[in-house]
Order: C-alpha cells, then structure tokens, then sequence
C-alpha cells in the first residue's frame, strides 16, 4: 500500500500563492494516479487536479483551472500543487490521494490511499 504526506499548507491573504507537497512511498504499483481534493460546501469531498504519474496526464475540475497547477518530480515520488490567485473560498483542508485512475481519485471513488492532509487558510 502507498503511503502519502502532504506539506506545504499555511496561512496567505487573497492573491496570494502556495505549493503544496505530496510525498509517495511504499507499494505505488496499481496506483499511478495521484491528485488533490478538499471538502466542500454541499458535498463530502471535491477533486481539485489530478495527475498520471507514468504518462503525465493532468485533468483539472473547474475550480482550480486557471489557478492550480499540479505536476510531479518522479526522482523524488512526490506531486505538487502549485496554487496562485488564492480566495478565501479556496480555505480547507487539502487531501493528496492515490489510485487507479483520474476519475478515481477525483472523485474519491476507488481511491487506494489518502493522506492525512494539509491545510490552507486564506483570508481576505
């Protein structure tokens, strides 16, 4: 099973921007998808980016397109959330997931492994 850490969250005002870290080890076999997601008003979770760790591929929900880039350094096993323009309603609680795919870990459903999240607080 692959083990995930997250880093990288704290405290910006408006605008401002933030990289979030998410560092892999362990069995990663099965689970080439890793990505972001952070609860949300009305629903449990809400993907944010995700990315395929062995061909590159990166899908976006439109929360974060524009804003969010996510991308990986495979040396190090570890994804990164690079988060520019920051609002307040992007303040939560930020969780990195594996898994099988990107809808898997977009939406939640499949996801093989979560780690234990990171916050990021915006204020105004």
């Amino acid at each position: 099973q692959v083990q995930l850490v997250e880093s990288g969250g704290g405290s910006v005002q408006t605008g401002g921007s933030l990289r979030l870290s998410c560092a892999a080890s362990g069995y990663t076999y099965g689970n080439n998808y890793m990505g972001w997601f952070r609860p949300a008003p009305g629903k449990e979770r809400e993907g944010v980016a995700s990315i395929d760790t062995g061909g590159g591929s990166t899908l976006y929900t439109d929360s974060a397109k524009g804003r969010f880039t996510i991308s990986q350094d495979n040396a190090k096993n570890t994804v990164y959330l690079q988060m520019i323009s920051l609002k307040p309603e992007d303040t939560a609680m930020y969780y990195c997931a594996a898994g099988p795919s990107h809808l898997a870990v977009l939406s939640g459903i499949g996801v093989r492994s979560w780690g234990q999240g990171t916050q990021v607080t915006v204020s105004s």
